[in-house]
């Protein structure tokens, strides 16, 4: 055989592209399952040139469409060419469509327009429009069906010249002053370019237009350009196919009607799976359970809590008992079941759920930051964020603090803290100058004043307002006056000494519970000092039960030594009335600590409420160091005299010794009777400890009140006279200023309140029940002529009190990342985490689109090959 010549070669080669060329996108595509034969039947084509030329080629060359027809002793049907742009003929057998692989990254190039695409699937993002190009018919139709989406963007990138698109080139202005939507106009912000979808999907070969080719991103003279566009020759014919395909696919005519009709009804089958899926992998997010098992089939035993829910769904429910059946017969293989799908579903769900909370705090402008760290299971530092804002859209306003994510930190230094902060708010997209408040504990990392993360964030941000959480200064206060004295040491030694006895043994524990009725005794709390009160209160209501089961205990225990620590406790401790007595006094000051520290923990505490708690809590002190030692021994003797102890105080040796020449006699001190002492030593001793450590461990609260104190006291704001409320607004303008920026205009606000102290009613101040901060900010939002103040209400209210959201939400870390899921990731645990703690929001979020998307992937299966 005589050998071809190369330009024979090339011309060979040329034709046989051009013929590849041409079957991309061919009417085969809208049916079924293909030839088992159909890379044979490609090869057969492409050989035989002059046939395929003559009957496609010239024929459809307008539209660039080819239709390949196989005779068959089967029905017929199509070849599809999925190939790139460049087609080797010669190596056609080696041809493999792979039907799974996802199509992740598109390519572009802005000086040439060649977007490399791999090849388009089912699962293919068709509003993209750098993939418009590519797109078959079918999915041409898929997308001319469901029309093009458009960015929800609120800032748009600027170019070189500061120049952005905007939301109103959507909008087209007629001459009679009328505007009219354009639907037909998409922007990219992959690209940053705009597009006419009628003309990209339906453009001729030789078009002129920028719009249906590679963009536009000239906006300075978008405008003019839009307006030439709109009213071409060109976009009219396009468009009137846009419009007639679109109608023809709502009212099924199209080619492939019988196909489209099977595809919505797989669609619709796949979303009731769906639908159960989702509900699933929620109810076992909100409630922290377990998804996997140590297998991962249906009706295998330890499949897991996730198989296990579906089921026992599938016992009921027909829709899924045809799912497993399916399953089990192996006639489907993709079954939305695997760890994979659950991974996605939650991280889709927390995706949402997370877009809601950023959502609302970029509506609500100012937040504060809160801020906590605590080690997993697996031994790593975990620092929690949360995120506090005033939702003023929500009837009535509403305080908010929002979990978002647990960090994995390695540098807990404040350096190392705050740079993890400053990073994750910049990923969130939220700009650090509005935050106007941080919340974190004691530890010197956070609250340092100068390498602590309040002093770092105050550097950038000096708005950014640090408030120690009141929670744990009140412990910290209690801790001390616990550690004041011997006395009060000895005193919670021996109330934990009583509940060891018991609790070591199940026996002795039984012992306990055949004399006492009521609550039974507590361990004391390493941390949570407050919570000692459940300690002191189980043993003074039940003082005399306690005392005859040690008794008891020490009669029939065979251990010496237990034996004897139970005879100590039942004839020492609980027969001593300087024991009962002070059971009393730390009743009554825990009581009281424990119901201000519960208060300050809950969720929407202003600081407003956090002052008043807190005075009342000191004024407190004050008159129980004046008459609550003699209201105890009263108690004291109740007590003492039920249980037949004698209501003395024991009497300690005076000691002689020889005084020094210069010595002052200190006759009094020691002339003290044991009452005066104990009330002198130990009961003054606490009490002033307690006045003393409220006061300086509170001080910021004292500042705030000097800052915003005219606000939430309503009495005072209306009281005030010009000079006090100029003065007032004057400094609260200083406070809120960084650089030339201010949030509020004194000399408005100061005219806003002179005309609100007018038209405040008469009960939010003569009444026993004032208005609060958030009262006077609901007024504010009714009367809505006060913008400068309810600026001012709006970021006292952001100011947190306490980081208790942070605690609570170190509880949910505990059961999601227990000691059997220690592997767990940090994006799954993330995930789990704001699913569970924000179960409120996710049942209000819409997912409809979650199962649409998923349904519609898996009923495209069976069709998009």
């Amino acid at each position: 055989m005589k050998q071809l010549s190369g330009y024979q070669k090339r011309q060979k080669k040329k034709k046989k592209e051009e013929i590849a060329q041409n079957l991309r996108g061919s009417l085969n595509k809208y049916f079924g399952k293909e030839s088992h034969n159909t890379t044979e039947n490609l090869v057969h084509i492409l050989t035989n040139e002059s046939n395929v030329n003559e009957d496609f080629v010239e024929n459809k060359n307008d539209e660039n469409k080819e239709f390949v027809r196989n005779e068959s002793d089967e029905n017929e049907k199509f070849v599809e060419n999925e190939n790139e742009d460049n087609v080797d003929v010669n190596n056609l057998d080696e041809i493999e469509i792979d039907k799974t692989k996802d199509i992740d990254k598109f390519c572009d190039d802005e000086h040439t327009n060649k977007y490399q695409c791999s090849t388009p699937k089912y699962d293919l993002n068709i509003f993209d429009p750098r993939v418009w190009d590519t797109l078959d018919t079918k999915m041409r139709d898929l997308l001319v069906e469901r029309g093009p989406k458009r960015e929800d963007i609120l800032k748009f990138p600027l170019d070189k010249e500061s120049r952005h698109f905007s939301h109103t080139y959507y909008v087209q202005m007629l001459p009679n002053g009328e505007t009219r939507d354009r639907k037909w106009l998409v922007y990219s912000k992959e690209l940053d370019r705009v597009f006419c979808i009628c003309c990209k999907l339906f453009k001729v070969i030789h078009t002129k237009s920028n719009l249906a080719r590679e963009g536009v991103n000239d906006w300075k003279h978008l405008c003019d350009k839009l307006k030439q566009h709109e009213n071409s020759v060109e976009h009219l014919t396009n468009l009137r196919a846009f419009v007639e395909l679109q109608m023809r696919l709502k009212k099924t005519l199209t080619i492939d009607k019988e196909i489209q009709e099977q595809i919505k009804k797989d669609t619709k089958h796949w979303k009731h799976i769906m639908l159960r899926i989702v509900a699933v992998v929620k109810c076992l997010a909100i409630h922290n359970l377990a998804f996997r098992g140590t297998h991962d089939k249906i009706y295998e035993d330890s499949n897991g809590n996730f198989l296990g829910l579906l089921e026992m769904i599938a016992d009921f429910d027909p829709i899924m008992q045809e799912h497993f059946r399916l399953i089990q017969d192996k006639k489907i293989h993709y079954h939305y079941l695997s760890h994979k799908i659950q991974n996605e579903l939650i991280s889709i769900l927390a995706s949402k759920v997370k877009n809601a909370i950023i959502k609302k705090v970029k509506e609500a402008k100012y937040f504060s930051v809160i801020l906590d760290c605590t080690p997993d299971a697996s031994h790593k530092e975990q620092m929690t964020l949360i995120l506090r804002c005033v939702d003023v859209s929500e009837t009535p306003i509403k305080i908010e603090e929002y979990f978002l994510e647990f960090i994995n930190v390695e540098d807990t230094t404040g350096l190392g803290l705050f740079n993890e902060l400053k990073f994750v708010l910049q990923s969130l997209e939220l700009d650090i100058d509005n935050v106007r408040g941080q919340g974190y504990d004691n530890g010197s990392n956070m609250k340092g004043k100068n390498q602590g993360v309040q002093r770092r964030l105050l550097d950038i941000n000096p708005r950014a307002f640090y408030m120690p959480c009141g929670s744990h200064s009140l412990n910290l206060v209690v801790c001390d006056m616990a550690n004041s004295c011997a006395k009060a040491k000895s005193f919670f030694g021996a109330c934990q000494c009583m509940y060891t006895v018991f609790s070591n043994s199940t026996k002795r524990w039984n012992v306990l519970l055949e004399y006492i009725d009521g609550l039974t005794l507590k361990s004391l709390s390493t941390t949570r000092w407050e919570s000692h009160i459940e300690t002191v209160k189980a043993i003074l209501s039940q003082a005399s039960q306690i005392r005859e089961a040690l008794f008891k205990l020490a009669e029939i225990s065979e251990d010496s030594k237990l034996s004897r620590d139970a005879e100590t406790l039942a004839s020492g401790e609980l027969s001593s009335f300087e024991f009962i007595l002070s059971l009393v006094i730390w009743h009554d000051i825990l009581h009281k600590i424990n119901l201000v520290s519960k208060k300050l923990q809950s969720e929407d505490m202003r600081l407003d409420v956090a002052v008043k708690q807190l005075a009342g809590l000191v004024s407190f002190f004050e008159k129980y160091r004046e008459n609550g030692f003699s209201l105890a021994m009263v108690d004291a003797k109740k007590i003492a005299f039920d249980m037949e102890i004698e209501p003395v105080f024991p009497t300690k040796r005076k000691i002689s010794r020889k005084r020094h020449f210069d010595e002052i006699a200190n006759t009094e001190r020691e002339n003290q009777s044991p009452e005066e002492s104990f009330r002198i030593d130990y009961f003054i001793l606490v009490v002033d400890i307690a006045l003393g450590q409220l006061k300086s461990r509170f001080e910021q609260l004292q500042y705030f009140e000097s800052i915003f104190g005219f606000l939430y006291d309503v009495a005072k704001l209306v009281s005030m006279d010009d000079d006090e409320l100029m003065s007032s607004c004057v400094n609260l303008e200083n406070t809120l200023k960084n650089g030339d920026a201010s949030d509020i205009d004194a000399k408005y606000m100061f005219s806003e309140l002179q005309v609100l102290q007018v038209m405040l009613p008469s009960e939010s101040y003569e009444t026993n029940k004032k208005w609060s901060s958030i009262q006077i900010l609901e007024f504010l939002k009714t009367m809505d002529m006060f913008p400068n103040v309810m600026i001012a209400y709006r970021i006292l209210l952001t100011i947190p009190v306490t980081v208790a959201s942070a605690e609570r939400s170190f509880s949910k870390l505990k059961l999601i990342k227990s000691y059997l899921r220690t592997t767990m990731t940090q994006d799954r645990l993330n995930g789990l985490a704001i699913l569970c703690i924000e179960k409120n929001i996710l049942e209000n979020i819409e997912y409809d689109d979650i199962i649409d998307d998923f349904a519609f992937k898996s009923a495209s299966r069976r069709h998009f090959k």
